[in-house]
């Protein structure tokens, strides 16, 4: 995926600030897909150098005015050509992985430590994602619209729930080796 596809998706769907795109990327797209603050105004800068976007005009002076932005045509052709582009999955990257295969052969301190606290953190998320969903997709609810997105929550909450799943087996495992002390 890719940052400016993000934020046309996001423009699409409403119109908006580089400030407001920041605040909806950390409330829903942030669940698939982040982005500081720069990045957003960095990409927005590009769109609109690129037609792919425009500032709306300003009923005040644009001095110390927020620029809101929406897309243009060759930007809603853009998103739906690459829509519809076919693209192969990405392999998994997971550093704590590697980690956990590296301290099969150097020893495992600190990995019990931090795999409690990868565990406290994907809980965390988990409950999070399962509050929006609450919120956000009551029963009824059901739009084309609202079905896409609910689907794209899912998998966030399918993943987490996959590594709190994953971490609490791994947790069983590691109280379980040679040598592992309990206090």
């Amino acid at each position: 995926m890719s940052l400016p596809h993000a934020i046309l998706t996001a423009l699409v769907e409403k119109p908006s600030s580089g400030l407001e795109l920041t605040r909806r990327f950390d409330k829903s797209i942030g669940y698939f897909w982040s982005a500081t603050h720069q990045q957003i105004y960095r990409e927005l800068g590009k769109l609109e150098a690129d037609g792919l976007i425009r500032t709306l005009p300003s009923e005040q002076p644009a001095r110390g005015q927020k620029k809101s932005y929406e897309v243009l045509p060759a930007g809603r052709a853009e998103l739906a050509r690459w829509t519809a582009a076919s693209q192969d999955p990405r392999p998994h990257r997971d550093t704590l992985l590697l980690r956990m295969r590296a301290a099969a052969v150097v020893g495992t301190e600190g990995i019990e430590a931090d795999l409690r606290r990868h565990l406290d953190l994907h809980r965390r998320q988990l409950a999070e994602y399962e509050e929006i969903e609450k919120r956000d997709f009551p029963p009824g609810k059901d739009t084309s619209q609202d079905r896409l997105r609910h689907l794209v929550l899912r998998a966030g909450i399918d993943l987490e729930t996959f590594w709190t799943q994953w971490l609490t087996r791994a947790l069983e495992e590691f109280a379980e080796l040679p040598g592992h002390d309990t206090a």
